[in-house]
């Protein structure tokens, strides 16, 4: 009796790795594309995803400049000058972090269970996702700078500075996205992703030069202000929006960005592929 000799079954395409694959450059500059437009295509399919980035900054600067205005500065076109420039970076975060929500719910709906059937550069999906949100970023930051002229805000520094403050304001709000991808892969639910975005956001904005001058702030509150990278994205964009000397807040604010992308873009990637 002869003796059949068994082998193994090929692996379905389904468990094959992309980045096993070897994608070239161009390869997963095709799939960045592809995908960044299914993301855009997304938000045109449901307008409404929109909403935050048009309509938070209006209300943001209607609440803050007309009913704390005139408490906190004595004028309010002085206090706008104050606390606009210093939106961008609060603008740049709220954006940020609801993208972990949004991630996570493409895990809990079965999307990425699509997208690890398809022989595509694994970063180019999270990459998608930042490029679309920077995109929507680069929208709430025209609403918002274009409704604060409307109100009356002067931009001394002219549209370079502006430019300056606005890209500084989307290299920091890039590097959060990172963190915010980190939790929406780490934590079980879009709810729970919201409430330690929360969490995080929270302390970041109250506990910064945005709305408030630090030397108002008790002495252990001052300390954490100083420190804390909002307040440096705050004051280099007030100097650059208002012409005034930037000192080391710009370069305080990269640093803060490399440093938290350093950190988190690998945990996030490795949390990614183990996921999927």
């Amino acid at each position: 009796m002869s003796t059949a000799t068994l082998s193994p079954a090929p692996a379905p395409a389904a468990t094959v790795d992309a980045d096993d694959t070897r994608i070239g450059l161009r390869a997963n500059l095709r799939h960045l594309g592809a995908l960044t437009r299914r993301n855009l295509m997304r938000i045109k399919a449901d307008p409404e995803s929109m909403l935050d980035a048009l309509l938070v900054p209006v209300i943001m600067i209607l609440l803050f400049v007309y009913v704390f205005g005139g408490a906190m500065a004595g004028n309010q076109h002085e206090y706008m000058q104050y606390m606009v420039p210093g939106l961008l970076g609060t603008t740049g975060l709220n954006l940020a972090m609801a993208l972990g929500t949004g991630l996570n719910t493409d895990f809990q709906t079965g999307v990425m269970d699509r997208f690890r059937t398809l022989p595509i550069g694994r970063s180019a999906v999270l990459l998608s996702k930042m490029v679309a949100e920077t995109l929507r970023a680069v929208v709430a930051f025209a609403v918002l700078i274009g409704f604060s002229m409307v109100l009356g805000m002067d931009i001394a520094g002219g549209p370079l500075k502006l430019l300056a403050a606005v890209g500084l304001s989307l290299v920091f709000g890039s590097s959060l996205m990172w963190v915010s991808m980190l939790l929406g892969m780490s934590l079980r639910s879009a709810q729970a992703v919201q409430g330690m975005s929360m969490l995080v956001m929270m302390p970041l904005q109250f506990g910064s030069s945005i709305f408030a001058n630090p030397t108002t702030m008790p002495g252990w509150l001052q300390a954490f202000t100083k420190h804390n990278p909002l307040s440096a994205l705050a004051d280099a964009c007030r100097a650059l929006i208002n012409d005034q000397p930037v000192g080391n807040s710009a370069l305080t604010v990269l640093v803060w960005a490399a440093a938290i992308t350093v950190v988190t873009a690998p945990l996030a990637v490795a949390r990614f592929r183990k996921r999927t």
